[in-house]
């Protein structure tokens, strides 16, 4: 029993839990971005480019008939998307946590003791 404690107490520890949440939400972004790359930006800024190459997905480019160089272009695409989306957020984050560090605290108000304590010293100065 000592062992299925242990694991419950590792698995339930907060950076497990996070981590699984980034992993889940991580899969589903990528659907969106693979989803914007196929039906988006493929037949917009592709289109031409597709059309002189007699294809309709940007999968189907192919060298010597076997190298599918079209799903590396797509892949990588998606990477610069999800890499770019990952630095705006990660940017504005840094903004937040600055402007939150910026902003003085005030400090605490001098109690009556240590007021009394300024007081006797400054006459012991005298």
């Amino acid at each position: 029993m000592g062992m299925i404690k242990e694991f419950k107490e590792f698995a339930m520890k907060g950076n497990v839990v996070d981590l699984a949440i980034g992993v889940i939400i991580g899969g589903a972004f990528g659907k969106i971005v693979s989803s914007l790359i196929d039906d988006v930006i493929t037949p917009l800024m592709l289109k031409p480019a597709l059309e002189a190459a007699h294809l309709t997905k940007l999968e189907e480019l192919t060298i010597f008939g076997t190298v599918k160089y079209g799903n590396f272009l797509s892949a990588t695409i998606n990477f610069v998307i999800v890499a770019f989306v990952l630095f705006l957020i990660i940017k504005g984050m840094n903004a937040a946590k600055k402007k939150e560090a910026e902003v003085p605290s005030t400090p605490p108000a001098v109690s009556s003791t240590d007021l009394l304590l300024m007081e006797i010293r400054d006459s012991l100065k005298k």
